[in-house]
């Protein structure tokens, strides 16, 4: 009777390992991610930083340059058909939009 005890215990100690080690390494990894989703909650969004010619216009969107010249090509990649890449400041092509009326 003693023999097979014995045996019943030996058959059965691996899978109880593998269970206990299997338990082990759930509840270590569930302690990771908490630590890595707690991490990234305090950090927060970056900053979404544009540059100081960017204006935000309704119905169109982000648009750089300055708006109230007709030649603006109302994008945020370009700034006009005349000088695309800027600058509006003391530009010669300024025109100033007409009015439609």
């Amino acid at each position: 009777m003693l023999v097979a005890l014995l045996i019943l215990i030996l058959g059965l100690t691996p899978s109880i390992m593998s269970l206990w080690m299997m338990r082990h390494a759930d509840a270590r990894t569930q302690t990771r991610l908490r630590q890595a989703m707690q991490s990234t909650a305090n950090r927060g969004m970056p900053s979404l930083r544009l540059p100081p010619e960017h204006r935000y216009v309704e119905g169109i969107g982000y648009v750089i340059g300055d708006f109230t010249c007709r030649f603006n090509a109302r994008s945020s990649y370009i700034r006009c058909a005349v000088n695309p890449s800027g600058p509006c400041q003391d530009c010669s092509h300024y025109q100033p939009q007409e009015a439609n009326g």
